[in-house]
C-alpha cells in the first residue's frame, strides 16, 4: 500500500480539477485516519494519514478538524478541490443518528457533492470482498459486525458495549480476565495462572498491588489493552480459565455473523464472513480453530478469511459503488492498496 505519515501526501499521478467521478475515501479509527482520491478510471491520485477519529472525546468539530487537514494534503497530491463523492467510514458511527450528524458535518466542509457515513467496520467488509456482499467481524478494542447485500440491505449492531449487548473486544477480555485473576487470590474464585502472568507483565508480584497501581493510577488506564495478548498467552498455556476466555470470544464472533447472515437471508448460500481487527488478525490458534468449528456447525455456507487489505480500501469501494464504477476500475483501485 502506498500512504504517507502525518506529514504529507503522495500523488500517483496528475489528478484532474474537474470533480466529476473522482470519490474521496476516508477510513477514520479510534488511532489513525487514511484519506484517498480515486479518480472515474481506479487511479489513485492523492492519500494522506491524520490522526484518530474521536468525536465522543473531542466534539464533532474538533474530530472533523482532523479529518480536514489529512484530505486538504490528499487534495493539494492529487490536485482538486473537491470530488463528486465522499465515502468516510468512521470509528464512533454506532447509530444510524450518529451516522446522519457526522455527515452532516463533513457535507458542511463541501468536500464532495454527495456524502455517506458508515461506520467503519463496513470499510473492513468491503475491502475483503469482490462484490458487495458478506458480514464482516471485527475485534479491536471492542467488537462489532455488519453485513451487506448488493441490493443495499444491511446488518448491524449497535455495538456500543454491555448496554448493547456486547462482550468482547481487547478491553473486555482484559476486564473479564482481571476479574478472575483478582477472585482468584482472594479466594472468591477458582485457580487460574492470570493470577501470577497479569501482575508479572508490569513487574508486579500480585493481584493485589495491580489492582492498587490501576486503582490509583500508577500505571495508566489506557495501558489495559497489554493485558489482552497476556490473557492468549497464558491460554496457549493451558490454562483452563484463559482458554474458557478465547472460547467464549469465538462464541460470540460466531453468533454476531450468524445473526447477521440470518437477518440477510445469506445463512444458505456461500457467504464471505470476513474476520478483521487486531485481536482476529493476530491468527491466535485456538481463538482461530474454535471460530472455524462453530461457523461450520451453525452457518456451513459461511467462508472465513481474515481481511489483510487496509480499511481505506473498503472505503473507496464503497464510494465507488456509489458512482457505479466498473469492476475493472475497483480491481485497478484494489491493485494499488495490494501490491499486486
Amino acid at each position: 500500500m502506498t500512504s504517507t505519515e502525518s506529514g504529507a501526501g503522495t500523488a500517483a499521478g496528475s489528478g484532474p480539477a474537474d470533480p466529476t467521478g473522482l470519490v474521496l475515501a476516508i477510513d477514520a479509527g479510534n488511532s489513525k485516519t487514511d484519506v484517498a482520491v480515486v479518480t472515474a478510471d481506479g487511479r489513485v491520485t492523492g492519500t494522506a494519514r491524520g490522526g484518530g477519529f474521536r468525536p465522543p472525546v473531542v466534539g464533532v468539530e474538533t474530530a472533523v478538524d482532523v479529518l480536514a487537514d489529512a484530505v486538504r494534503r490528499a487534495f493539494a497530491a492529487a490536485g482538486v478541490t473537491s470530488v463528486e463523492h465522499v465515502s468516510a467510514c468512521l470509528a464512533n458511527a454506532d447509530l444510524p443518528v450518529e451516522e446522519e450528524q457526522l455527515a452532516a458535518a463533513l457535507d458542511a466542509r463541501a468536500w464532495g457533492a454527495g456524502v455517506e457515513v458508515r461506520n467503519d467496520t463496513f470499510a473492513i467488509l468491503r475491502a475483503g470482498i469482490a462484490d458487495p456482499r458478506g458480514v464482516a467481524v471485527v475485534c479491536g478494542a471492542g467488537i462489532n459486525c455488519v453485513g451487506m447485500r448488493p441490493d443495499g440491505r444491511t446488518a448491524r449492531f449497535p455495538a456500543i458495549g454491555r448496554i448493547s449487548g456486547d462482550w468482547g473486544g481487547g478491553w473486555g477480555l482484559a476486564e473479564e480476565a482481571l476479574w478472575h485473576a483478582a477472585r482468584a487470590e482472594d479466594g472468591r474464585g477458582g485457580p487460574t495462572a492470570l493470577s501470577r502472568t497479569l501482575p508479572a507483565h508490569f513487574g508486579l508480584d500480585s493481584m493485589y498491588a495491580l489492582i492498587e497501581a490501576l486503582h490509583l493510577e500508577h500505571i495508566g488506564n489506557a495501558r489495559r489493552h497489554e493485558l489482552t495478548p497476556v490473557l492468549f498467552a497464558t491460554a496457549v498455556d493451558g490454562d483452563p480459565v484463559a482458554r474458557g476466555l478465547v472460547d467464549r470470544l469465538a462464541e460470540e464472533v460466531v453468533a454476531m455473523a450468524t445473526v447477521a447472515l440470518t437477518r440477510l437471508d445469506l445463512l444458505a448460500e456461500e457467504t464471505p464472513v470476513l474476520l478483521g481487527g487486531s485481536i482476529l488478525a493476530a491468527r491466535h490458534p485456538q481463538l482461530d480453530d474454535r471460530i472455524a468449528e462453530l461457523l461450520a456447525a451453525r452457518a456451513p455456507k459461511a467462508v472465513p478469511q481474515v481481511v489483510a487489505a487496509p480499511p481505506v480500501l473498503g472505503a473507496a469501494l464503497l464510494g465507488l459503488d456509489r458512482v457505479s464504477a466498473g469492476h475493472d476500475v475497483h480491481a485497478r483501485v484494489r491493485a494499488f492498496y495490494e501490491g499486486v
